[in-house]
């Protein structure tokens, strides 16, 4: 290519530039004249305030920017912020039930920091698990070998001299802080439970903004799509291709006061915050710390003082205006017990206006709320939120279902509060928030049930009716505010009094029915009315008052010890009687002590139990006369029929734990108390509980009164509610439930090995016995008569389960798997002389032989 003169001189022209450019920069270096790119690099940055022009401001702990049009937020984080510690709490505000998202279900807490990394700031979780004594040189090495979790990283948009500005929809608008969607095992295949989908950022947006000097609440819509949805969940999935759920996001300032911590004991039941010491070799020795609210008397030489902060607790306008002081009071009820630990008017309840302008998921107010929800599945709940570092309670909401708490029963066709049956129908525990569920309402709600309609045939009415429920939901705000209080349940309460005392409102109305509020228990309906007493307590009991003096009585530091050590002491009185349910007593082979259960009463459930069974036996014959109504179909009568049907469960389930059982005592050596820490049930208590058993659930005529009914119960057609099942009533069906869970316990791998444990030290009553007395509470007594179809279903589950015991080769000790084995030898000869006038019972019966030799067959 042939270039003009005046091209040449352009490009030397240009070239004499660069040279020239070139050695500028060199003098620039030195501290001469700056160079065009030292000028471009010297162009200044966008300010904050360009970067949140036109943006609403929420000015609080943190502050939030929120951009008017996009919808999109930056939270400013001061520099003098940065290391801090701050606490951070999830909300559900609403999504399925199914997937305990309910509104105000309070799920994640643990404890955070930001850090800035170079161009970047770190939201990272702090592990809270340990505790190193500063005084030991191994504190030198606290956590190194903790992983570090940062859970948000982002570039810092601006910055001035006092902060940094960072976007957060990232963090927000994501599952980055609380995992809503659940991670679930392989082992429930695809469409068991109602799946969300996959995160849809695109469709999800802020709900509310909220921030104040000590938290920032943060309110987002999060949309999940499933294009093919294999569950389309209940009548509250609107369309299971897509699914909002509603979270709140909470900032909190770490507490800075003088609140100290109180060490968790095991003679006492609070909830806790897990410590683990890492600079000690002692046995147990545990940094495990309660949660309590922080109380300060305000003046802290008297005896009893107002505390400077009471615990005051909102009820919602959401409650029925006829509910409302009814739950004002019970609340109160709770200040008797703060009076034990220096405290007075330490609970103040108040009434929400309905003309009230703040919102009730606000963080600082403390809220009972009412919720009307499609499939309730908690009934009500009572959690609070923590500093996980202290335990001291930080707030709390109690939330009532409207199902649970109404005057109306709820009536259940299903038997859903039966020991041994909740697997079916619980969410694997590593769904957040399903692990601690208190289902106590539902389960009061069927006793309420119960009680009603065991009170309305024997002549109760409706002023004694209402007597009964106001009695339950006293018991149920009680219950709940407990735990918001910090203590979590005791199982063993009810054995507080004996059958004769239940009944005595002298007793009663001046200690409770009851140890204490934090109990499942059955409700006390007298089978003679005229000994009728409360129905429930309505008054914190015994334990209660020493928990909370436990819990919070205030002390100098240098006298705490002796003087929790004083309150401690105390646990060997029987009105102080403890064990919770923390090994779920409610599943076959769990819970030990058959003290520590739901739905019973007195100190002799085996007489309460079998006064029960009579009750009901008498009740079942005026069921169909009180509930067939004119103009009314039968569904009441069939749900009522439940509803006593499900007493005979609970009542052969609390029994049945007494076979095998041992009592816990958890006193301290050097307490004299009066019990061994496990002592074996005796042998004729446990034989007592398993005639009753026998005589009331196994017999032949167990249920001869319920035959009547069988073709009257019919549910009330809804569109096509049958499709899929035909319609007429099954009651082995019922039965057979009953008797499956019952056999799980006996035969039960941890209650066989228990009872063989247990008698090397003092347990007489051997599997070898325990199934004897079965074989002929379930065979003998139609051995040379027909088999009804109750006694069939029975007789062949009770064979499949001693099966099960010889051929397991896991699970089953070998003394078990012997005495299950000649068990099924006898059962086999036993089949070989009876009588069996009728070809069903024949063909029954060649059946079980015919279990019998595919079980005991040598392979």
């Amino acid at each position: 290519m042939k270039l003009t003169k005046s091209l040449v001189g352009l490009i030397l022209l240009s070239a004499c530039c660069s040279i020239n450019v070139a050695a500028q920069s060199k003098k620039d270096k030195k501290g001469a004249v700056a160079s065009a790119d030292s000028v471009k690099k010297a162009a200044p940055k966008a300010s904050i305030d360009d970067k949140v022009k036109g943006n609403s401001k929420n000015e609080g702990l943190f502050t939030l920017y929120q951009d008017t049009t996009k919808g999109t937020v930056q939270l400013y984080i001061r520099k003098d912020q940065l290391g801090k510690e701050f606490i951070y709490q999830s909300f559900s505000m609403g999504g399925p039930t199914s997937l305990f998202l309910n509104q105000n279900m309070i799920r994640t807490t643990w404890v955070f920091k930001v850090q800035k990394a170079f161009d970047k700031l770190e939201f990272s979780q702090v592990n809270t698990s340990f505790w190193y004594d500063p005084n030991n040189a191994v504190s030198k090495a606290q956590n190194v070998d903790v992983a570090e979790s940062v859970f948000f990283s982002d570039k810092i948009v601006a910055e001035d001299a006092n902060g940094y500005l960072v976007a957060v929809d990232g963090l927000f608008l994501s599952d980055k802080l609380d995992q809503v969607k659940p991670v679930l095992p392989p082992t429930i295949p695809p469409g068991a439970i109602f799946n969300l989908g996959n995160f849809n950022a695109g469709k999800s947006k802020y709900s509310k903004l909220r921030s104040y000097p000590d938290n920032t609440d943060v309110v987002v819509d999060l949309a999940y799509d499933n294009p093919a949805p294999l569950n389309g969940g209940g009548k509250d999935i609107t369309d299971a291709r897509y699914t909002r759920i509603r979270m709140q996001h909470s900032f909190l300032a770490m507490p800075q006061n003088d609140y100290r911590p109180r060490y968790d004991d095991p003679r006492i039941g609070y909830f806790t915050q897990e410590v683990d010491n890492l600079t000690s070799v002692k046995v147990a020795d545990f940094k495990d710390v309660i949660n309590r609210w922080n109380l300060v008397k305000k003046d802290p030489n008297a005896a009893i003082s107002e505390p400077v902060e009471p615990i005051v607790w909102w009820v919602e306008n959401t409650t029925p205006v006829e509910y409302r002081q009814t739950i004002v009071e019970a609340g109160e009820k709770w200040n008797e017990a703060f009076e034990k630990a220096g405290f007075k008017n330490a609970v103040v309840m108040k009434i929400m206006p309905d003309d009230a302008k703040w919102d009730p998921a606000d963080i600082r107010y403390n809220v009972i709320r009412w919720v009307s929800s499609a499939y309730p599945q908690y009934g009500a709940i009572g959690p609070s939120f923590v500093n996980p570092k202290t335990g001291q309670i930080l707030g709390a909401d109690i939330t009532v279902e409207w199902r649970s708490g109404s005057s109306t029963p709820v009536f259940d066709d299903l038997f859903n509060s039966v020991p041994g049956t909740e697997q079916a129908q619980q969410l694997p525990l590593n769904v957040k928030g399903c692990a601690n569920h208190c289902t106590m309402a539902n389960e009061l709600k069927m006793q309420l049930g119960a009680g009603a309609s065991m009170a309305e045939m024997m002549g109760a009415g409706n002023s004694e009716i209402k007597e009964m429920h106001k009695q339950f939901l006293y018991y149920l705000i009680l219950h709940e505010m407990g735990h918001t209080l910090g203590l979590n349940h005791n199982m063993k309460a009810s054995i507080m009094l004996s059958p004769s005392e239940v009944n005595n409102k002298e007793i009663t109305r001046k200690i409770g029915l009851q140890g204490s509020v934090m109990d499942y228990p059955a409700i006390n309906v007298a089978s003679d009315r005229s000994k009728q007493g409360d129905y429930y307590t309505t008054k914190a009991g015994p334990y209660d008052l020493w928990a909370i003096q436990f819990g919070y009585t205030p002390f100098a530091p240098s006298e705490e010890k002796a003087g929790l050590d004083k309150i401690l002491s105390r646990s060997t009185d029987p009105q102080l009687a403890f064990g919770n349910d923390a090994d779920d007593m409610r599943s076959p082979g769990n819970g030990i002590d058959p003290r520590v259960m739901i739905n019973d009463m007195s100190n002799d459930m085996v007489t309460y139990a079998e006064d029960r069974f009579k009750l009901v036996n008498t009740m079942m014959g005026k069921l169909k006369d009180r509930y067939s109504k004119p103009n009314q179909s039968f569904n009441e009568l069939r749900s009522r029929y439940g509803l006593l049907m499900n007493q005979r469960m609970i009542m052969a389930s609390s029994l049945s734990r007494y076979v095998g059982g041992v009592y816990v005592d958890r006193s301290f050596y050097g307490q004299e108390a009066k019990a061994k820490p496990f002592t074996v049930v005796p042998k004729e208590k446990q034989k007592k509980a398993m005639e009753v058993i026998a005589a009331n659930v196994f017999a032949p005529n167990a249920f001869a009164t319920d035959s009547y009914l069988f073709s009257y119960m019919q549910l009330q057609r809804r569109g096509f509610n049958f499709f899929g099942n035909t319609e007429d009533y099954k009651p082995q069906n019922t039965t057979l439930l009953l008797h499956q869970a019952l056999l799980g316990q006996f035969l039960h791998p941890t209650t066989l090995s228990r009872i063989n444990n247990s008698g090397l030290y003092g347990n007489s009553y051997s599997v070898a016995e325990v199934m004897n007395d079965l074989t002929k509470s379930i065979f003998n007594a139609d051995l040379h008569s027909s088999v009804n179809l109750y006694r069939q279903n029975l007789q062949t589950e009770y064979v499949k389960g001693l099966t099960n015991v010889v051929n397991n080769p896991a699970g089953f000790d070998n003394a078990s798997r012997a005495a299950a084995f000649n068990t099924l030898k006898k059962i086999k000869t036993s089949m070989a002389t009876a009588a069996s006038p009728d070809e069903q019972t024949k063909a029954h019966r060649t059946y079980i032989v015919y279990l019998v030799d595919k079980a005991t067959v040598v392979k």
